[in-house]
């Protein structure tokens, strides 16, 4: 059984795999109201580059750990895709998007882990 933080390092390694950059984590698990336990949130520079990191985060999730979504969606104008693997959701924005419906404010009562960007 893979746990939580080792999904969370794949996701990371995923978004990374593709030049995602601002990473933060958003851990929910003490808030009530949730109906998850982490957010994962990056962003990418462009449609298709947003795409490409969500791409990566699937395949890599699938490939280390077998672990395929329950759901995604936004590929159709790929600004925001959001990957739903159950109690783990991944976001990737292009940083206007991100900007506009600002999660980490929404959820500023959660513990907020930033990942430092590779480059």
């Amino acid at each position: 059984m893979t746990n939580s933080n080792n999904i969370v390092k794949l996701i990371t390694e995923g978004i990374q795999d593709r030049k995602g950059h601002k990473i933060t984590i958003v851990d929910l698990s003490h808030i009530e109201a949730a109906a998850t336990e982490k957010f994962i949130i990056c962003e990418g520079s462009s449609n298709m580059q947003v795409s490409a990191i969500a791409d990566s985060v699937r395949e890599y999730l699938h490939k280390n750990a077998g672990i395929k979504p329950y759901n995604y969606d936004g590929y159709q104008n790929a600004q925001w895709i959001v990957i739903d693997y159950g109690n783990i959701l991944v976001h990737v924005f292009q940083p206007e998007i991100r900007s506009y419906y600002n999660l980490e404010e929404l959820w500023s009562d959660a513990a907020i882990t930033e990942i430092p960007d590779l480059d």
